[in-house]
Order: C-alpha cells, then sequence, then structure tokens
C-alpha cells in the first residue's frame, strides 16, 4: 500500500465502536505478577506476534482500529490494558509477591513480560507513550523476546519528560512541575472530561466510561514515573534489532524533539499530520510504516 493509500483510507475513517471487538478479535487474560491483565487478539498464533501496550489512562481497545489490519497483514495481534486500568483495574502493587505500595516500574515492566512470555517470541513491541518509556526498559532488560520495537509517541526526552512538552496539552503538563503527579493526573482526567481533545461522541462516551473504572492511583504512579524517566537511549541504541519512533505533527512534543530521539537510537522515524494518537487517527498509515519496518521475514 502506498503512503497516500493508508492516508486516504484513514481520511475516510467513520464513526468506530470503541466497545466492541470487530470480527475475529477476542477477549484474552493473561496472569501476571500484579494480577491478571484484560487482553484482545486476533489473527493465527502461530504467525510472527506483535503485541500493542497502551499508556496512562487508555487501553487495549486504543488499538481496535490497528488490530484487524496487522492480523490480515500475517500476525498474531495482541493488545493488554496496563494494571490498574479499565479492565485490568484490579491488578496492582497489592498482589505482588511481596506487596508493595505503588505502582512502579518494575511491576509494569514485570507484567509486559510475563505477557510476552506467554506466547510466541521473540515478540514485535509497540509501546505507547508512557508504555514506550515500559517497552524500552523490556527491550533492553529481555533483548530476548523482543524482535522489533516501536515506539508511539514516546515522551523523547529522560528525566521530566513534561519539561519539553508544547502546545496547549503540553503546556497543561507542564504545570506537572509545580502540582505533582498527584495534580498533573488531575489536570488530565479534567481534560478527558471536558473533551479537549475535541473526540467525536462515541469515543468519548467510551474513554469516559473507561476513566471511571481505571484506578486513579495508578494514573498519579505513572505520572511519577514520567517525572524520573530513565535514559535509555544508548542501550536501545546497541539493540540489534528494527525500531520505529512514530509520532503525530501536534503531538506534546515537538518534531524536533523526536527526530533527535530518532536519532539517539538508531531508528526509523514515522511523521503523521495528527497529535498524540496515530493508532486511532492514522491507523492505516502507522501498520503500513510498522509492517515495512518489520520487514520480510518477520521472527
Amino acid at each position: 500500500m502506498s503512503a497516500a493509500a493508508a492516508r486516504a483510507l484513514d481520511d475516510a475513517i467513520g464513526p468506530t465502536a470503541w466497545d466492541t471487538p470487530p470480527p475475529g478479535v477476542e477477549a484474552i487474560r493473561y496472569r501476571v505478577p500484579s494480577g491478571e491483565l484484560a487482553g484482545l487478539a486476533a489473527g493465527d498464533p502461530s504467525h510472527p506476534r506483535i503485541v500493542l501496550v497502551p499508556g496512562a489512562t487508555g487501553s487495549k481497545e486504543d488499538f481496535i482500529l490497528m488490530i484487524p489490519l496487522l492480523a490480515r497483514a500475517g500476525f498474531r495481534v495482541e493488545a493488554i490494558d496496563l494494571a490498574g486500568q479499565y479492565e485490568s483495574a484490579e491488578a496492582g502493587p497489592e498482589r505482588l509477591d511481596p506487596p508493595r505500595a505503588r505502582y512502579d516500574l518494575e511491576l509494569f515492566v514485570d507484567d509486559v513480560v510475563a505477557v510476552l512470555q506467554a506466547g510466541r517470541t521473540p515478540a514485535h513491541l509497540l509501546g505507547y507513550s508512557f508504555a514506550g518509556i515500559v517497552a524500552q526498559v523490556v527491550a533492553v532488560r529481555a533483548p530476548e523476546l523482543v524482535a522489533s520495537l516501536t515506539l508511539l509517541t514516546v515522551p523523547p526526552v529522560s528525566g521530566h519528560v513534561f519539561r519539553k512538552a508544547t502546545g496547549y496539552r503540553g503546556g497543561l503538563m507542564v504545570a506537572s512541575f509545580v502540582v505533582g503527579a498527584r495534580g498533573a493526573a488531575g489536570i488530565l482526567a479534567w481534560g478527558i472530561r471536558t473533551n479537549k481533545n475535541r473526540v467525536d461522541e462515541q469515543r468519548y462516551g467510551f474513554v469516559m466510561e473507561r476513566l471511571e473504572v481505571t484506578r486513579y492511583s495508578s494514573v498519579i504512579d505513572m505520572f511519577r514515573l514520567m517525572s524520573r524517566a530513565p535514559d535509555l537511549a544508548d542501550r536501545v541504541r546497541a539493540l540489534p534489532i528494527p525500531k520505529l519512533v512514530a509520532f503525530g505533527a501536534h503531538d506534546l512534543w515537538s518534531s524536533r524533539a523526536h527526530r533527535r530521539f530518532v536519532d539517539r537510537i538508531g531508528a526509523e522515524a514515522a511523521e503523521y499530520a495528527t497529535g498524540h494518537s496515530p493508532c486511532e487517527t492514522a491507523p492505516h498509515q502507522l501498520v503500513r510504516d510498522m509492517v515495512r519496518m518489520i520487514g520480510p521475514n518477520p521472527a
């Protein structure tokens, strides 16, 4: 498919039933250290495997437009919730052995490792936004499990990732320097409730339903982790696997910041005329670029 054809298909996307899996997509569950995670899956389990991981306040449904496309491209596709989020809200640090007080980076990393180990490996791993941080740690610590790495609108800086945020939403997140993780989570929730992203009625209804069941403490802890994100660029660059950094031209971070990050980790870049969520607004383009990056002989 040409880039122009993929853009045309994305431009033609109509209303989407975000809470209803498309035909051929099934609900699955994973037993992980923090409890149990909900997932969606499609495609032959014997085919090369792609695992899609969403960000803060997100869920597996953020990939509902991508899953059938990747399955038709010949992959086994699995998308998950993170612990504390949506249908995996009961997964949390109190279920660890031994229990811990907060959702920390180790919890999310260990959960994703468990998901990868539950199927064919090495798998092609996509981490979206906050989960891009998690995916980098997974790839560095367990490289035998990861065949390629796609980082979708991942924070392109380390430390306090919102210090370089731009635009309206980015400006709100910069306020996290003053209000802290709890305040930043509240700002994000306020933006969702007041529909600052200007999504359509169906999307708004779904994200509100999801927000109501997502555990607020998990969101706070994710923002806390994004105030001290590790710098793994050199170690990610050293991984002998294909890497793709995909981002919107109107993301929370500038295209220049994303492209500097691309150069640091030795990845390919894909930029779309959209915002922070190309998986929702440019799925055909993103799938096209992922498949091209993975190559003709995927693991």
